[in-house]
This record gives C-alpha cells, structure tokens and sequence, in this order.
C-alpha cells in the first residue's frame, strides 16, 4: 500500500498537477488535501476524453472505411464511370472553337489590341463598354442610386459608339473559318489607366517647367553678387517648400488613384468572370427553352423584374429613413438646448443629489476598508484553524510516533544484548585466564614442591588456599545470579501491569471514539432538524 500511494505522488508532478500531496496523507485519508487532487484528476480526464474523442471516431470511421462499405458509397462507384463519361463528353461538347482568324497579326504592336483580337477569333461577345457600364451600376448600387442613374450615362453611350466602330476595324482583317456568322465583341483592360492620362502629362509638364525656372534662377546667381544670391536663394527655398508640399500632395493623389485603378482593375475581372457565366447561362436557357417550359421562363423572368423593383424600393426607403433620422436628430438637438435653458431649478437638485451620492459612496468605501480588514482578521484565523492538527492526522502522527518507538525500543533491546554479551564473554575470558595462569603456576611450582616435604606441605597449603578462593568467588557469583534473577522476575511483573494499563488504554480510547462518533451524529440531526 505504502509502494502505491508513494507510485501515486511521484506522477502527479509529472501530469502537472497544481496540488501537491504526500504517502501519508492518503493512507490517513486527509480528504481536505485529497478532494483537489481527486477534482483536478477528474476534469483531466473528461478533458482528455473530449480531444481524443474526434481522433478516435475519425480513426474508427476509417478502419471501417478500410474493410467494409455504406450503401451509398455502393451507389456512388456504380455511377462514378458515368459521371466521369459524362462530364468528358460534355467538355468535348464545350470546349471553345475558333471561328475567325488574322492574317496581319504583325501589325498589331499594341498588346491590348492583340488581347482583344484573340478575344474576337474565339467569338468573344462582350468588350470594354459593357463591363464599364456594369462597373458604374453596381457603384452606382453602392452610393444608394438607382441602376441606369449615374451621371456619366451619356459619355457611355459615346464610348459603345467608339468600341463598336473598333471591333468592326478589328473584324476587317479577319477571315471566317467554317462560314459562320456570330456576333463579336471586345475588353479593352488600359482604357482604365487612360482615364488619368491628362492628370499625369499635366504632372509632367508643370515639373519640366519648374526645373527650368530653377536652371534660370542658378545662372542669375552666378553674374549676380552676393546680396542678390542670398535674395534668391531664400526665394528658391521658399519655392522649394512650396514645391515639396506638392509633391507631397500629388504623389499621395497618385496612390490614392493607382490604388482605385487596382480597385477598378479587379472589379472589371469579377464582373468579366460573372459576365461569362451569365452568357453561359443564357445559352443554357435559350438551349432549354421550348414551348413547354416558355411559361415557366416567363414567370421567372417576372419574378427577376420584380426582385429588382423591390431592391429599388429598399434603396429609396433606406434613403428616406436617413433623412428622416436626420431630421429626428436635429429635432433632439433643439430639444436638449431647450431644455438647458428651463433647467435651472432641475440643476439645483442635481447637486443635492451629488452630495448625497458622494457621501454614501464615502460611506460605502469605509465600509468596504472595514469588511476588508474583518477579513484579514477571518482569514488569520482560519490560517491558525488550519494550523491545528485535525483527528485523522493526529492518528496518523500517533501511528507514526508509535512505529518509531517501536523501532528505537528494538535498536535499544538489540544493542542492551550486546553489551551483556559482551561484558559476559569479558568476564569469561577474565577467569579463562586466571585459570591457565593458576595451572601454569602449579605446573612451574610442581617439581620444587616435591623436592622436600616441607615444601610440599607449604605447597599442599597455598592450593587449599586457593580452592577456598574459587568457592567464594563462585559464592559470590551465585549470590549475584540470584539477585539479577529477582530483578528479572520483578521487571517482569511490572511489564505486565504496563500491558494491563495499555489493554486499559486501547479500550478507553475506542469506547471514546465511538462516543465522539454518536456525538457527531447527533449534532448532525440537531442542525438538519
């Protein structure tokens, strides 16, 4: 258990966990530090379930894919290869044809004019003058006016007027291919950069003279004297400023209008794009139409003029309400400055109610200073609170306490049997070699005795004399053994009155547990009631 909960708190720092938490701690199960584990572990996993969710059901999707197939999917190969027949037959069918050719190709220099030749070869219907009126309706749509209302209808007109007489310049050097007659047309892309041409030469012109007068001016400088030199030099600098802020101004003019001719440029390419697929659609509808479906044409080209009549309405009654909350606008206006003028009394009890506002708002800030110190003071307490062990970790301190003295109690018991080990092998030894030096002595001493009878009789007395000895030292030790034997047995008696005591203990301190328990729940029952 002890391995687990200790597996468990190496990995959570390394899932990131923001709480830490220790072995004990879960084995005495301190759920104050336990929940927030628990809670983040559990919005980890949901989380987790909900990224791997999509990948596991595209992966699963796709093994399926791998292996078998939907009825659709059946359906959908059967009629692929027709599909596809279809779709080559149709672009065969479709594809562009050339039905005019140049001869005189080398005398178009002019890119634009040879763009727009191509164009005509290919039967291309639409040219410059149309894709500029649509440009200028759907502008025209922009600002709020109606198509056919802008004020350059007239030079419009005069524009197809000089782009019919070119496509028909154009059609003279060509020559028909399969005798065919269609109707032909042409896009001319840098009649929109033509459109600021004069700006530019006028540009031009006014810088060329400009440097002229500056040249003039240099030469007078130089046969002039020094106070005319000075007198000049101010006046070109001056002249120079004023240039200089020209410049300025016409070289922001020139991106404004460059980056309007970009406008412009891309506007005429959508416009040429929805164009053919207006022809192409067209085509399709006067292909379609017969007598069968010509009611129906009719009905949808009304539907189509009536559409448009509603977006004309929609136009006029949006500029209509413009002015009208304009003029509501000015009617509030004058409402508000007469209302200034009678405010005089209104004005008075504003401020009194201002005082009063930044009273209470004085009052409500000491009031604010004051709860935020009481929660200072709630918050130490609850530090405090915190500090004090609760009973789950007092039992836990109480497990560990008692675990560490029973260690230290069997490392003591351990090394008092050594020390008695060792100081019984000492005394061993001790009379070990009082013995062999007793035998060497009788050994060394035996012969000289012997020699004499008095000698031996002296001899015969000093052994008895040390046999009186040894028994008195074995009296001794006896005496010793019985009194070390006594103190055993009353050592003894008194570690079973401390195991009776501690049986005692145990059983007090679980009947108390229990009561604290009833306790408990009976103060839970007092509060619900």
């Amino acid at each position: 258990m002890f391995a687990l909960t200790e597996s468990i708190v190496a990995v959570l720092p390394r899932m990131k966990c923001p709480h830490r938490i220790e072995p004990h701690q879960i084995q005495g199960l301190d759920f104050i530090h336990i929940f927030p584990v628990v809670q983040w572990l559990v919005k980890k996993a949901i989380e987790t379930r909900e990224e791997m969710g999509d990948y596991i059901r595209s992966f699963s999707i796709s093994q399926f894919n791998k292996s078998h197939k939907m009825p659709e999917d059946e359906l959908f190969e059967k009629g692929k290869e027709k599909s596809l027949e279809t779709l080559s037959n149709v672009k065969d069918v479709y594809k562009p044809q050339r039905k005019y050719r140049r001869h005189d190709v080398d005398k178009l220099k002019d890119e634009e004019t040879r763009v727009q030749s191509t164009l005509l070869e290919y039967g291309r219907q639409y040219g410059v003058s149309h894709v500029d009126k649509d440009q200028k309706e759907s502008a025209a749509k922009k600002k709020g006016l109606l198509p056919g209302m802008t004020k350059d209808t007239v030079d419009d007109e005069d524009d197809a007027e000089a782009e019919e007489e070119r496509i028909k310049a154009l059609m003279s050097g060509m020559s028909a291919m399969e005798m065919k007659e269609g109707k032909v047309a042409a896009s001319a892309v840098g009649s929109l950069v033509g459109l600021k041409s004069q700006e530019i030469q006028k540009i031009a012109s006014e810088f060329a003279q400009k440097q002229a007068e500056r040249e003039q001016t240099e030469k007078q400088e130089r046969q002039g004297g020094v106070q005319q030199h000075k007198r000049i030099t101010t006046a070109l600098k001056k002249q120079i400023e004023a240039q200089q802020s020209k410049y300025d101004e016409l070289s922001a003019k020139h991106k404004q209008l460059y980056s309007a001719y970009v406008e412009t440029k891309e506007m005429l390419d959508k416009v040429q794009e929805e164009s053919n697929k207006i022809d192409q659609e067209m085509e399709e509808i006067d292909q379609i139409e017969n007598s069968e479906n010509q009611g129906i044409l009719q009905t949808l080209r009304a539907l189509v003029a009536k559409n448009e009549s509603l977006k004309k309405q929609e136009q006029e009654f949006k500029a209509q309400c413009k002015e009208e909350m304009a003029k509501l606008k000015q009617n509030i206006e004058k409402l508000k400055e007469e209302g200034n003028e009678a405010d005089s009394e209104d004005k008075e009890r504003v401020t009194l109610i201002d005082k009063q506002y930044n009273a209470d708002k004085e009052k409500l800030h000491k009031i604010r200073l004051l709860l935020a110190k009481k929660n200072r003071e709630i918050a130490a307490l609850q530090r405090k609170i915190d500090e004090v062990p609760s009973r789950a970790e007092l039992s836990q301190y109480q497990r560990r306490f008692v675990e560490l003295y029973n260690q230290v109690a069997s490392k003591h018991i351990e090394t008092k049997q050594f020390f008695t080990l060792y100081n019984t092998l000492e005394d061993t030894k001790t009379y070990l070699n009082k013995e062999v030096q007793l035998l060497n002595s009788i050994h060394d001493n035996f012969q000289t005795a012997m020699s004499s009878p008095a000698n031996k009789e002296a001899f015969l007395k000093q052994f008895e004399q040390i046999v009186e000895g040894v028994k008195q030292n074995k009296a001794k030790a006896e005496k010793k053994k019985q009194e070390e034997k006594m103190k055993r047995d009353q050592l003894s008696d008194q570690h079973q009155d401390l195991i009776e005591k501690q049986r005692l203990y145990f059983k007090t301190v679980k009947e108390f547990k229990e009561e604290c328990r009833k306790n408990e729940i009976l103060l839970s029952k007092l509060r619900s009631g």
